[in-house]
């Protein structure tokens, strides 16, 4: 039955329990689904030719069996594999294949496979994303067939493109711009002509990455008929909305501010997705008048976890990954000895207040176990009193220390970084990469070079000819990296020139050599205050402040 008919003959509490009710899971019972589910796929994944290869000859009966015998993954264990497309090899057939960026400059993509059962649970669990979203307390949400919904979403093969599939499957739900149309249209002509329509239609819903949704929210008064231009078009729109729209110049003009979107719209559903949310959140509650609640999906692990109508945390899926967790401690240690295997945690062992890298193995036939995904996140509380829950619950932090993701946009390493180096041909002698905020909490790329002495002798080579550089080897490395500046509204690259010695002196004074990307930033701290010293030395001696 599809959800569009539960909707007309199942209560509003029948319906929540069918896809919310793990909310109300105890403990013993959240980890009970995880092991009936991950000791099915273990069957699966071991008797097909990509589980005998890492098995290499091994039975394993049991999930702590399989977690001793299986190390832990990253994608170069299964590109091979998954490259090409080899669903032979795989524990179940795809149904279809979703891709996603791997690490620009280096490997260009990746790609994950779907099976009919991964996408019937990501279909369920997009449902219950759907209703706790709309929801303002425990057992009552508002959703419908034929509500709105703001089309922000990059299309398949990218895995939000599965969203609106997902949906469709259920219930009509109206995209702005429809999806069939969306896809064929640039990212600022689905922008235009969504918001052209929701003059017309309202907004029901409205989905995307925080960072998006930011610039989408900023750029209304544009496509709205900016704050003091002309009203053609009106003509288009509905009486009602034409009414609000008049009513809102008017309140904006005697404020002084621009239009915003709750001037407009009032959303019942706002979610939002991806890296550095918490740069935005408290921005979108603003312009909407609601506070985007949050869930975590990604190309590998799909759909596994949300917020509540509390908006205080996420809570995972049960029923899409099995779940294990690296400490942090564990997780630098790693990072430092590529061989060496840190010890994981289960959802019942993890501890309030802790970091955990996340290892995902997914159910109903997915590729992947044991898979380092890449991501970083902090457990808030394993009760909640304001919702009920007896469950753990988690902010997202960030990516791993050696991936610098800037709004869920582009994902930097140390290769990619360096590639930009050695194309741009100028002479660095030493480097490091922060990830970091600046007064208005957005993320940027800090760079701190040391330029080597010949260079600074031979060319005076400015801080803007430097940036002017990189940024142009950063868009042939990473493709993404060139759509930053517009969406986040300032420029993600940051350079600050050190003086020469700065890390020689750095390394001969704490005995340590600096981790290229996201170093400690007391270590950081500590650099530069080696750098003040390197400078009063240089004047001391004469040759003035370099």
């Amino acid at each position: 039955m599809r959800f569009e008919e539960k909707l007309k003959i199942l209560s509003q509490e029948e319906i929540w329990q069918e896809y919310c009710g793990f909310l109300d899971l105890s403990m013993e019972e959240y980890m009970s689904i995880q092991n009936r589910l991950m000791e099915e796929q273990i069957a699966l994944w071991s008797n097909c030719p990509l589980g005998q290869r890492f098995l290499k000859g091994k039975k394993v009966t049991s999930i702590e069996e399989f977690r001793k015998a299986v190390p832990l993954t990253s994608y170069g264990d299964y590109a091979d594999v998954l490259l090409t497309k080899q669903g032979s090899m795989l524990p179940d057939e795809p149904i279809i294949w979703i891709q996603t960026t791997w690490e620009g400059g280096r490997h260009p993509v990746k790609v994950a496979p779907y099976t009919k059962s991964m996408l019937d649970t990501y279909r369920n669990n997009v449902l219950a994303c759907m209703i706790l979203t709309t929801a303002r307390e425990k057992g009552k949400f508002d959703l419908k067939a034929h509500d709105t919904f703001l089309y922000a979403l990059a299309p398949l093969p990218y895995a939000t493109g599965l969203f609106p599939l997902a949906l469709n499957d259920e219930i009509e739900i109206d995209f702005l711009p429809p999806v069939k149309e969306a896809v064929q249209l640039s990212f600022s002509e689905r922008n235009k002509l969504g918001f052209k329509m929701a003059l017309k239609r309202d907004i029901d819903f409205f989905f995307g990455l925080g960072s998006v949704a930011y610039f989408v929210s900023l750029s209304l008064g544009e496509m709205s008929g900016g704050s003091g231009g002309g009203l053609s078009g009106l003509k288009k729109v509905s009486p009602a909305m034409l009414a609000r729209l008049l009513k809102a110049k008017r309140i904006c003009k005697k404020e002084g501010r621009p239009l915003m979107p709750k001037d407009l719209f009032k959303p019942k559903g706002f979610v939002v997705a991806g890296t550095d949310n918490n740069s935005y959140k408290d921005d979108l509650e603003r312009l909407w008048g609601i506070r985007p609640m949050e869930l975590f999906a990604g190309t590998e692990p799909s759909c596994i976890g949300t917020e509540t109508w509390t908006k205080n945390g996420m809570y995972f899926f049960p029923d899409t990954c099995f779940y294990e967790f690296i400490p942090e401690r564990e997780m630098e240690i790693s990072l430092e000895d590529p061989e060496y295997q840190p010890k994981t945690y289960l959802m019942n062992e993890v501890l309030p207040g802790e970091k955990y890298e996340l290892v995902i193995s997914v159910l109903k036939g997915g590729a992947f176990v044991r898979y380092r995904v890449g991501d970083v996140y902090r457990c808030v509380g394993l009760e909640n009193s304001e919702d009920g829950t007896k469950i753990p619950r988690f902010h997202y932090v960030d990516r791993i220390p050696t991936v610098i993701d800037i709004a869920g946009f582009t994902r930097v390493t140390e290769y990619s970084i360096q590639s930009a180096i050695d194309l741009s041909r100028l002479e660095i002698d030493h480097w490091v990469a922060m990830k970091e905020y600046n007064e208005e909490k957005r993320p940027r790329l800090h760079l701190y070079v040391e330029m080597s002495p010949k260079s600074l002798i031979s060319q005076a080579i400015s801080k803007e000819i430097l940036r002017e550089h990189l940024s142009v080897y950063f868009k042939y490395v990473d493709q993404d990296y060139k759509d930053l500046k517009k969406i986040l509204g300032v420029d993600p690259l940051e350079i600050t020139i050190l003086k020469c010695g700065t890390f020689a002196e750095y390394q001969r004074r704490t005995d340590k050599k600096l981790r290229r990307i996201n170093p400690s930033k007391y270590d950081v701290m500590e650099l530069l205050q080696v750098e003040e010293a390197v400078d009063l030395w240089y004047q001391y001696r004469g040759g003035g402040s370099l």
